[in-house]
């Protein structure tokens, strides 16, 4: 890892053994890009890789000049409307409606290690040599408005983090009407764009398109990262695969309001921008002031789709996710949502949690229903005290209990919400964001606090705190159930209406900060109505989100598999749930939901009571298998191997650090008659070591158990990677009499002898 820097030719190489990323001094002082991808060796000169060529029809900087137009320039961070007609990296609008923008090379510095970002989450060091960070100081005069581009590349992998920062020191009020995070032009459009898309209950699939000239984006305006489209673009070569071929990742470190787009000219020459969503954002500028834009991490690999999944996973799972719980295996939980919804008492939830602790589970989660007079969707929002109706003695009474057999107990808040039936919309109607003289619609009978102001966000953390204080809790699952809408807080003036949106989440994340500070034992667990905020902003608060509403196994195998290209198995939550399914209406076997629910922080969401014993003792080896496997498959390294996006058949895998280890998940969605051989190739084992292999979750004719274990035999490496595993059903190693059925599942086992 090192930043090169060659004073004569103004030149900027960041590099490690992986990747560089070159840029240079542009002939107006401006930073163009050279540059990114795999590492090549330091040279003297870069200036050939410049290419300025006269073009018809281009606006020319300098006036015996054809050629300079930064129209076709590849740039580091573009502005509007100086002879470049791409969509700018940022806006600036000066006091006489100026929107021109002129930001030119002042000055720049190295750091060891990793600046902090003030107020939010981002990538972050253990020892200042994980990093070398540079920070290109840019000027624009006529505006008086400084610029600081931030480039950190980490000594391992293709990675490099990028933020920028605004400072006025100027004499007029400016407005930001557009800050980008990043903004990278590459010097072709020979790409796959790859977004994660969907809705509740189908989040983040991927969605796979050949770039072309004009542009592709997506992003979101609902005031959270949402359900819609996830704050991760791809873009892949178009021969590349999970194993092979060059791609590049572009994440957001952010919950709200987000943009990811690529503009690709009629010259094939491919802008990505990636930040704040420009609509509905105007930042002002007073002089003096200064505005931080989220943190963009780009990563670049030549050795397919799996690789970069794994340096993102690796990334994210050790420098964005902090605390306690970062490197702890999670607990095996049992939530009440689903087995009792608003319908409990006290009494109910305790039968629940001696059942959930004779099976073997750690951990008790009371969901919605438990404060103010919460008995449906219509009130008590806002009112964050026990229902004393439902717990005589509170949440302490009822923690203490759970405790006392020997669980640990958690709790579900949702504080960025209130009904218009609760105590505290009526003593702060004001509170809510609501435009004057508008109708103030409402989602789920619930309308969004304005978290931009100081005193809200402090009447909720003392009211969340004073909970976790008084109760022995050890888990928070903190929801958030409505996007934004009629976004005006009745706190700021009219020229600072477009700061609400930013202003909003960086309340979030001072109460979420706040709150882990605190009580840094506490698992918390983000969650949107599910998905609708599962990114890498969360991720630095709560190192494992709700991976969606849908618990489906079926669904989930989709829903996670896609999830995967960005985001580590320990940051998803991922549940057993009642059969028929309660969003699906379908019945899959016991053994399907558990072996998708295993690829994730598992747990369980029914009443363990309304099982049958057969049932129940399959639970028990559930979570006997879950907790003898579940460092390895939530800190292993993980490889898609099919796709259900692709096919009837989805396998996966996890393995050891040592290689020594491996369990991989099949799952067939319908079965088949009379159907050919299969085999599936495996990925990261040992070539030279021989692995005992062991199958688990087939049934044998006339059983229901999905918890028998057949061993298939040894089988080499080399050959389990090359030939692959045959996953036949009359000829997978598996009892002669096995059955299988639709919504079919197995785990296999590998050890190295």
């Amino acid at each position: 890892m090192c930043i090169i820097i060659n004073k004569q030719k103004n030149t900027f190489h960041l590099c490690n053994e992986e990747i560089s990323y070159i840029m240079t001094v542009l002939p107006n002082s401006q930073m163009g890009q050279l540059y990114f991808g795999k590492r090549i060796k330091e040279r003297e000169d870069y200036s050939h890789l410049l290419e300025i060529l006269p073009r018809p029809m281009a606006s020319c900087i300098y006036d015996t000049d054809k050629a300079f137009s930064m129209e076709h320039i590849k740039q580091e961070y573009g502005t509007f409307g100086a002879t470049d007609y791409r969509i700018p990296a940022a806006e600036v609008i000066q006091e006489n409606g100026n929107r021109i923008s002129e930001f030119c090379l002042h000055d720049y510095r190295v750091e060891p290690g990793k600046p902090k970002l003030p107020g939010l989450p981002a990538t972050y060091t253990e020892n200042d040599a994980e990093t070398d960070t540079l920070i290109l100081g840019l000027e624009d005069q006529q505006a008086g408005l400084r610029l600081e581009l931030t480039y950190t590349v980490f000594a391992r992998g293709g990675i490099i983090a990028r933020s920028a920062r605004f400072l006025n020191h100027g004499g007029q009020t400016l407005h930001l009407s557009s800050a980008m995070s990043l903004c990278m032009d590459l010097p072709d459009s020979e790409y796959d764009w790859i977004q994660f898309s969907g809705a509740w209950a189908r989040e983040r699939y991927p969605k796979v398109r050949r770039l072309e000239q004009g542009i592709q984006s997506v992003g979101s305006l609902r005031g959270h990262s949402s359900h819609n489209h996830n704050p991760f673009v791809i873009l892949k070569r178009p021969n590349t695969d999970e194993s092979h071929g060059e791609a590049l990742g572009f994440s957001l470190i952010y919950s709200g309001n987000f943009l990811a787009q690529a503009e690709v000219d009629t010259y094939d020459t491919t802008r990505v921008l990636m930040g704040i969503h420009p609509n509905g954002f105007d930042w002002k500028l007073s002089p003096g002031e200064e505005f931080q834009t989220p943190e963009a991490v780009m990563v670049y690999t030549d050795r397919g789709m799996n690789h970069l999944s794994q340096t993102f996973h690796s990334l994210y799972q050790k420098r964005l996710a902090r605390g306690y719980w970062r490197d702890r295996e999670r607990p095996i939980l049992i939530n009440n949502w689903e087995a009792t919804y608003f319908d409990f008492t006290e009494e109910k939830l305790i039968k629940i949690a001696e059942k959930a602790k004779e099976c073997g589970i750690e951990l008790f989660v009371l969901d919605d229903g438990w404060f103010g007079q919460r008995s449906s969707e219509h009130a008590g929002l806002g009112d964050w005290t026990p229902n004393l109706d439902r717990l005589p003695e509170g949440i302490n009474g009822l923690a203490q209990r759970i405790e006392d057999m020997g669980m640990k107990f958690g709790l579900w808040f949702e504080p960025e919400m209130v009904n218009r039936d609760s105590d505290l919309y009526r003593e702060h109607p004001d509170w809510i964001l609501a435009a004057p003289g508008y109708r103030s619609s409402h989602g789920r009978y619930q309308y969004v606090l304005d978290f931009s102001r100081k005193e809200v966000v402090d009447c909720i953390y003392r009211m969340m705190a004073k909970i976790l204080s008084e109760a022995k809790i050890s888990y928070v699952k903190w929801d958030m159930n409505r996007s934004i809408t009629e976004c005006y807080s009745a706190a700021l003036p009219p020229d600072r209406q477009g700061e609400v949106y930013h202003r909003y989440i960086l309340g979030v994340y001072d109460l979420y900060e706040r709150l882990t500070e605190e009580f840094p034992q506490v698992l918390f667990e983000s969650c949107a109505s599910g998905g609708g905020r599962f990114d890498p902003g969360m991720l630095y608060y709560a190192p494992q989100a709700w991976t969606s509403d849908d618990t489906d196994a079926v669904e989930r195998v989709k829903i996670q598999y896609g999830s995967t290209y960005c985001y580590p198995l320990s940051s998803m939550g991922s549940h057993v749930s009642a059969a028929p399914n309660h969003q699906l209406n379908r019945n899959t076997p016991l053994r399907t939901r558990a072996n998708t629910a295993y690829f994730g922080t598992f747990g369980y969401e029914l009443n363990l009571n309304l099982l049958s014993e057969e049932e129940q003792e399959e639970v028990k080896e559930q979570i006997r298998f879950m907790k003898e496997y579940r460092h390895l498959i939530q800190f292993g390294t993980f490889y898609r191997l099919k796709s259900p996006f692709d096919g009837n058949i989805t396998a996966w895998m996890t393995v050891s650090s040592d290689r020594k280890e491996a369990v991989a998940g099949w799952y067939r969605t319908l079965n088949g008659v009379n159907m050919p051989y299969t085999r599936l190739r495996l990925q990261g084992l040992d070539p030279e070591a021989e692995y005992e292999v062991e199958v688990r979750g087939s049934c044998e004719r006339g059983t229901f158990s999905g918890t028998q274990s057949f061993r298939i035999g040894t089988r080499c490496g080399d050959e389990l990677m090359n030939l692959g595993l045959i996953t036949s059903d009359a000829s997978s190693g598996q009892n002669e009499n096995a059955e299988s059925c639709d919504f079919d599942s197995r785990i296999y086992i590998l050890k190295a002898k």
